[in-house]
């Protein structure tokens, strides 16, 4: 498995395999590994020639008060897992490689992103949309594979990629949960034995939602009540929105007859957890 951090060096060694006619995958993480991303990379080692993981923490998601400096980092561990993928690249680069003094460009997708998790941390998507437009110009992939945990960063991406013609083929892979119904997440490793299985109120929340829908409610407001009861009886949890959207356009009123999506954010403890489920109009 090569390592590379340079991003001139990521670019040729990319070219070089298109030149030889092979396809490549690319999936972006921020590294601290689990099955969810191990599943994202066996989904891309199926697709493509070549399979490239980046390994970067990027500072300009993170707000001020967020958990960059904390953020967990297990870089040797990581390869590890990889190399039993088998991933053949990772691209893991350093900050001031990413972003070199008297940088001042941003890719920004507007609409989609001013609701659910972007009203509560402003910057965050802009800053998404950003390493992943360059991650795109470095790595030069054909396929990058993102998981539907981070739903409206999917959506924000896939509206990138749209909007500005770039050539490759974004790949949604189903949300990777624990045995007890549990999102993975890198930030799982902060819970303490009691947050976790707080933390449980999530999936349950997301799992009354559904049991409304399957009962015939059809109003996003009866669909975030259904959710937002289970949360508000646990003990421990901090709900900072629960909301039903239109899982296309994220619009708050989600047109007749289409897909919506419940979506949480919510805090345990001191850690801030996402989860959501897509409801179809046939479910």
């Amino acid at each position: 498995m090569d390592i590379i951090t340079a991003p001139a060096a990521m670019t040729r060694y990319a070219e070089a395999a298109r030149m030889r006619g092979d396809r490549i995958a690319l999936i972006p993480t921020m590294g601290f590994l689990h099955d969810g991303h191990i599943r994202l990379m066996r989904e891309g080692r199926k697709r493509a020639d070549l399979l490239v993981a980046s390994v970067f923490v990027n500072p300009t998601q993170f707000g001020p008060n967020e958990d960059l400096a904390r953020y967990p980092r297990s870089f040797e561990r990581d390869c590890e897992l990889m190399r039993a993928v088998p991933v053949d690249a990772v691209f893991a680069p350093e900050p001031a490689a990413m972003y070199v003094p008297g940088a001042q460009t941003w890719v920004e997708v507007t609409e989609l992103t001013r609701g659910l998790c972007g009203a509560h941390r402003p910057g965050h998507f802009r800053g998404v949309t950003t390493v992943v437009a360059k991650l795109f110009n470095i790595v030069k992939p054909h396929f990058a594979l993102f998981g539907e945990k981070d739903f409206q960063q999917l959506r924000a991406i896939q509206r990138m990629v749209a909007d500005l013609n770039f050539d490759v083929e974004i790949v949604p892979v189903p949300i990777v949960r624990e045995a007890d119904g549990l999102a993975m997440s890198s930030r799982n490793a902060y819970l303490s034995p009691d947050e976790r299985k707080q933390a449980l109120a999530l999936s349950r929340a997301l799992c009354a939602a559904r049991d409304k829908h399957r009962a015939g409610a059809i109003s996003a407001e009866e669909l975030a009540n259904a959710a937002a009861n289970v949360l508000r009886r646990t003990p421990g949890v901090a709900v900072e929105y629960v909301e039903a959207v239109d899982a296309e356009t994220l619009a708050t009123k989600p047109a007749p007859k289409r897909p919506v999506l419940v979506a949480i954010a919510a805090r345990v403890g001191k850690t801030r957890l996402i989860d959501n489920t897509v409801l179809s109009p046939m479910e």
